[in-house]
C-alpha cells in the first residue's frame, strides 16, 4: 500500500499537527517510547500523526476519509500504546495516529476529564491533592483510552466496577468529522457500546470519569516460595464466594517465572484494601505467608499515586511483552490444574533471555458485576449471576525478536489446555477480556450473540461507511 497521497493530503490539511516519516530520528524515538512491547514497536508505519486538538482529529478523518474508501491508505490509532497485541495500535507501511500530544485534565465537581494523550499518573497526582480518586490503570504509566474502551480493571474495581463502568462521557471524533457526546442521555448506545467496544466507532478524545473521595489505602506486593500457592488459591476463592465478600479489595495472585529466582517458579501476591485500615484482617489470608521470599515484601499504607508508582516500576519489563486470557467459574481445582498446566509448559522456553512471564489470577466478584450493572451498563455480556469469575492471564516479557514465535507457539499451547481442562471440569466461560487478549481470540464474538449484534449496530449507525471497519485493521472488529 502506497500511502503517499494519503500522507501529503493530511499535511496539506493539518499545518498545525506534527509529522513524523519514516526514516528520521525523531520517528524512531516516537516509535520506541511510545509502545511498551516491541511486538508494537517494531511495526514500521510510513508516518505518524501527532494532531494537537480534537479539530485536528476530525480533519484527519475528513481528510483520510476517501483514500480508505479507495483502499489506498489505512491507520492505526494509538494513546498510551501499553496493550502489546501485534498492530492493535500501529500499522506496516500505513498511518498511525499518534494521540500524546492531547493533553490535558480538568478536575470538576463529581468528575475529571482527562484527554486521550494523558496518563493515568498525572491524573492521580491531582486528584489525590483533593482527596479524590478514579477508576484507572493500576500503573501510573498506562494509557487512558484502551482501559476506558475495553473494560479495565483498577484497585476499586470490586467496589465500582470496571474503568469502563466509570465513564461518564466519551468525546468522540466519528468517521464523518463529527464531533459528538455520548454518555446516559446522548447517543447512549454509542456509549454502551464504547464500553468495551474497542477502537470500532470513532476517535476518543477526552474522557470524563467519575471521581469519589478517597485517602490511603493498604497493600502492596509480596513474594513466596512456590508451595504456598495452593493455599493463596483457596484463600482466593474461598474470599469471592462468602456471602458478605468485602467490596474493598483488590486480590491478584499470581505465579510467576524468572531465572533470577532460580528453576521453580515464585509466588506473587498484588493485595490491596482500598480504606486507610493498616493491616486489615480481610487481607491477613493473603499477607500472613510464612515462606514469604526474605525483602520482597511492600505491604503498607499508601496513596493511590503512591501505589499506581509502584506497580509500574514492579519489575523492568523487557522490550518485547505479550498477553492471552481466559475465564473460569472461581473453582480451586480448575486454578491449581491451570497452575500446573502452566508450569509443566513452560519447559521449552525457560532458557530463553530475559524471560518474565506469570499464571496471573484477578477475580471479578459479585460486587464488580453488580457495580457494572447499576453505573449504566456496558458490551462485554457478564451479569452478576456469572460471577465470581476467574480471569486468567498469561503474561509475559522477553527480550529478542528470535523468540517471539516459540514463546507466542508456547503460549497459545498452554492456554489450549487450560480451556479444555475447564470444559472437561465444567468451569469453562467464553469470555475474552480484550485488554489481555492476542489477535486470535474471538473477543467480540465472546460478549455473546445478543451483545454483539449491538456493536454491529452501532457501527452500522455511527460509521456507516466502515472507515473503523476497514480502515483501522487493528485490534478486534465486529464484521468478518
Amino acid at each position: 500500500m502506497d500511502v503517499s497521497q494519503a500522507v501529503e493530503a493530511l499535511q496539506g490539511a493539518l499545518p498545525n499537527a506534527v509529522f513524523m516519516l519514516r526514516g528520521t530520528d525523531e520517528y524512531s524515538a516516537l516509535e520506541s517510547e511510545t509502545y511498551q512491547s516491541g511486538l508494537n514497536a517494531d511495526i514500521s508505519p510510513a508516518c505518524i500523526v501527532q494532531p494537537k486538538s480534537k479539530e485536528d482529529v476530525a480533519t484527519f478523518l475528513v481528510t483520510i476519509r476517501p483514500f480508505v474508501l479507495a483502499g489506498t491508505a489505512a491507520f492505526a490509532i494509538v494513546g498510551g500504546g501499553r496493550q502489546p497485541d501485534p498492530g492493535c495500535s500501529n500499522i506496516a507501511d500505513g498511518i498511525t495516529l499518534n494521540l500524546s500530544l492531547l493533553k490535558g485534565i480538568d478536575v470538576k465537581d463529581g468528575y475529571v476529564s482527562i484527554a486521550a494523550g494523558e496518563r493515568w499518573g498525572p491524573v492521580y497526582e491531582q486528584l489525590a491533592e483533593k482527596g479524590l480518586a478514579c477508576a484507572g490503570s493500576r500503573s501510573a504509566k498506562g494509557g487512558i483510552g484502551g482501559l476506558a474502551t475495553q473494560g479495565g480493571l483498577s484497585f476499586f474495581s470490586s467496589r465500582i466496577g470496571f474503568i469502563c463502568d466509570n465513564v461518564l462521557n466519551y468525546e468522540v471524533v466519528l468517521a464523518s468529522g463529527e464531533i459528538v457526546n455520548a454518555n446516559a442521555n446522548e447517543n447512549t448506545d454509542l456509549w454502551l457500546s464504547l464500553r468495551g467496544g474497542g477502537n470500532n466507532f470513532g476517535v476518543i478524545t477526552s474522557f470524563d470519569m467519575k471521581t469519589f473521595e478517597q485517602g490511603q489505602m493498604y497493600g502492596g506486593s509480596l513474594y513466596y516460595f512456590n508451595p504456598a500457592f495452593p493455599g493463596q488459591v483457596e484463600a482466593l476463592v474461598t474470599e469471592l464466594q462468602k456471602p458478605d465478600a468485602s467490596e474493598d479489595t483488590h486480590l491478584m495472585v499470581s505465579l510467576g517465572y524468572t531465572a533470577a529466582f532460580g528453576p521453580d517458579p515464585v509466588g506473587l501476591n498484588q493485595v490491596y484494601y482500598t480504606r486507610g485500615v493498616e493491616k486489615p484482617p480481610v487481607l491477613e489470608p493473603f499477607t500472613s505467608i510464612d515462606t514469604q521470599i526474605p525483602g520482597m515484601n511492600t505491604l503498607r499504607l499508601q496513596t493511590t499515586p503512591q501505589a499506581a508508582n509502584e506497580q509500574a516500576g514492579e519489575v523492568a519489563i523487557p522490550a518485547r511483552s505479550v498477553y492471552l486470557n481466559t475465564h473460569v467459574k472461581a473453582d480451586v481445582a480448575m486454578l491449581l490444574a491451570g497452575g500446573d498446566i502452566w508450569t509443566a509448559g513452560l519447559a521449552p522456553i525457560k532458557d530463553i533471555e530475559g524471560l518474565i512471564c506469570s499464571y496471573t489470577l484477578q477475580p471479578y466478584a459479585v460486587s464488580l458485576l453488580e457495580a457494572s450493572a447499576k453505573n449504566g451498563g456496558n458490551s462485554l455480556g457478564l451479569k452478576p449471576s456469572d460471577g465470581p469469575i476467574m480471569s486468567i492471564a498469561l503474561l509475559g516479557y522477553w527480550v529478542n525478536a528470535s523468540d517471539d514465535e516459540k514463546i507466542l507457539g508456547t503460549f497459545k499451547d498452554i492456554l489450549d489446555k487450560i480451556e479444555q481442562e475447564a470444559a472437561a471440569q465444567g468451569k469453562a466461560l467464553p469470555f475474552k477480556f480484550m485488554n489481555y487478549s492476542l489477535n486470535y481470540q474471538d473477543v467480540i464474538g465472546s460478549y455473546g450473540a445478543e451483545n454483539k449484534a449491538k456493536l454491529q449496530a452501532a457501527s452500522k449507525k455511527y460509521d456507516p461507511e466502515g472507515i473503523f471497519q476497514k480502515g483501522v485493521p487493528g485490534g478486534w472488529k465486529l464484521f468478518p
